[in-house]
């Protein structure tokens, strides 16, 4: 479990860095990081990191076609979540 933990704070740490070197690059007219990198992050359970730098950081939060993506990876993330504690629990009963 506690690999589970730092696998999942690695992950969101660098999504959270991602994020906020994406938006420095784009301020200063660098070549940036490509959407699908930051949504593969998103994907990899840095859904947390991500959200939380594009708030802190005011990044990708115009751009609509990434908010879709975000969002529906992030709704599926909340349904697996759902899926895997509620069959888990009907497993934990038999």
């Amino acid at each position: 479990m506690t690999v589970l933990f730092y696998f999942f704070f690695v992950i969101n740490l660098i999504a959270f860095v991602s994020i906020g070197y994406d938006k420095f690059l784009a301020k200063n007219q660098k070549r940036r990081i490509p959407e699908r990198t930051l949504l593969s992050f998103v994907f990899l359970v840095g859904t947390i990191g991500s959200g939380i730098a594009m708030l802190l950081f005011r990044h990708k939060t115009a751009k609509k076609s990434y908010l879709w993506k975000f969002w529906l990876l992030a709704t599926l993330q909340i349904g697996l979540i759902f899926l895997v504690y509620y069959f888990g629990l009907i497993a934990n009963k038999i």
